[in-house]
């Protein structure tokens, strides 16, 4: 590693992103990971508690699908103002609140004994479920290297996969073992409220947010520590020039501005349209297999095969992202998408539905981590949290109407019209993503 000069003259966000990436910077990464894994893992488990409880309740599939549904109407809602509430408390506050609440309250969905009690947790599960992925996306990206900084997100996103793929092993093995084996499903998730601890004292707080709102000493003390890591020597003294000022209420930008107005309506268009089709067709999988006569066992293995493709997905796009840009990557994984999707709704036989699940599921997790390495660099530090919370919040919309979606259409059409619509959303989505902005390479604003 080449040493670096002094940082003499250069802003504080010049100085994070001229560093190579340090063992400081694994550490902010691992520790986010884990939290995104555990949020990956508590929505994943839902799909298997609803193809369980599907058969012990008796449920109809209209009330199935408000299990999931209504954890997602809490995450529209935390998702927005989570995003809010960064703007102004701090990233990693809020990051720690949401583990608190939405391990608790998942925990505590253990315990029911009915659809009502069941669906106000799943309410409030989905509030800190929400809240959470806007806001750990946008603190580690302003901590990010410019030059892999969309490479560094992708591998935050790649955590989603590591979570899921434990919910699918929970599924299988613990979900699966007993009558009551969704109620020590929940259970486990209560692991975020314990790791909610590490969050608070354990990451360091934005340098950028530190210094929007004045809290210069503590932003200089959080940049050298980074420094020290990368054996880099601290400059002499901060010129006055270089000395950001906090920000005015009145004078915080808008991401509904002239300028921001384009990329706004692109960003919502594709988080929409990404929501949509993945909530569809991976809350419903396991599902929709035990309907196609598999045994819950079996449904549960294959959404866990198809899950495993997952963490290809994401390795590939981290490697895309900074060989040919956010955008030519976000619409290649998007149209591989809305091909896959095709493909899933025609497949019958055993080897097709596990290899065309394995295509979706690799294409679509790899749009996904594109998706978020894009939305932080789209906004300036004032409104980062709000721009990327606000997305995924008017995403979550989708999270909703996509579950409740399902029923109606497997009844018009069956498979082939509710992956085609899936398909169609990809499409859309992919045309939506050639429109934002190209950041590569880019220092954040």
């Amino acid at each position: 590693m080449t040493a670096l000069p002094p940082a003499d003259g250069l802003t504080r966000s010049e100085r994070l992103d001229r560093l190579p990436f340090t063992r400081r910077h694994g550490r902010l990464l691992g520790t986010s990971g884990i939290g995104w894994a555990l949020d990956a893992m508590d929505v994943g488990l839902v799909s298997f508690v609803i193809a369980a409880l599907s058969q012990q309740w008796q449920l109809e599939p209209t009330e199935t699908s408000w299990i999931a549904s209504m954890g997602f109407v809490g995450m529209a809602i935390g998702a927005t103002v989570g995003g809010l509430l960064a703007d102004r408390i701090g990233r990693r506050s809020v990051f720690a609140l949401t583990l608190v609440v939405y391990g608790l309250a998942t925990g505590a969905s253990a315990l029911v004994t009915g659809l009502a009690a069941l669906l106000a947790l799943r309410f409030v599960v989905g509030l800190g479920l929400g809240a959470e992925l806007p806001v750990a996306s946008t603190l580690v990206s302003e901590f990010a290297p410019k030059r892999i900084r969309g490479r560094v997100v992708v591998w935050l996103e790649a955590f989603w996969a590591v979570g899921w793929i434990a919910s699918a092993v929970i599924g299988t093995f613990v979900i699966g073992a007993s009558d009551d084996g969704w109620r020590w499903g929940l259970a486990i998730g209560m692991a975020p409220a314990i790791f909610s601890i590490v969050i608070r004292f354990g990451v360091p707080e934005s340098v950028r947010y530190l210094e929007s709102r004045g809290r210069l000493p503590e932003a200089e003390r959080t940049v050298r520590s980074f420094e020290e890591a990368a054996g880099v020597p601290a400059p002499a003294d901060v010129p006055e020039v270089v000395v950001a000022e906090a920000v005015p209420e009145a004078e915080r930008t808008s991401i509904w501005s002239r300028e921001l107005r384009g990329r706004t309506a692109a960003l919502w268009t594709v988080w929409f349209c990404v929501n949509f089709s993945y909530y569809g067709a991976f809350i419903w999988i396991p599902t929709l297999l035990v309907a196609q006569g598999f045994d819950l066992v079996r449904s549960f293995q294959f959404t866990l095969i198809i899950t495993l493709a997952q963490l290809p997905g994401y390795a590939t796009a981290a490697f895309l992202i900074e060989r040919w840009g956010r955008r030519p990557t976000l619409t290649l994984f998007l149209v591989g998408s809305a091909l896959a999707a095709g493909w899933y709704g025609t497949a019958d036989a055993e080897a097709a539905i596990i290899a065309a699940g394995c295509a979706l599921s690799f294409c679509n997790l790899g749009a996904w981590g594109a998706l978020y390495a894009v939305g932080p660099e789209l906004y300036p530090t004032t409104v980062r949290g709000t721009g990327t919370g606000a997305a995924a919040g008017f995403g979550r919309i989708a999270s909703i109407l996509a579950p409740l979606a399902v029923p109606p259409l497997l009844g018009f059409g069956g498979e082939a019209l509710l992956f085609g619509v899936f398909a169609a959303a990809f499409a859309i989505a992919a045309v939506a993503a050639w429109r934002i902005p190209e950041h590569r390479g880019k220092p954040l604003a």
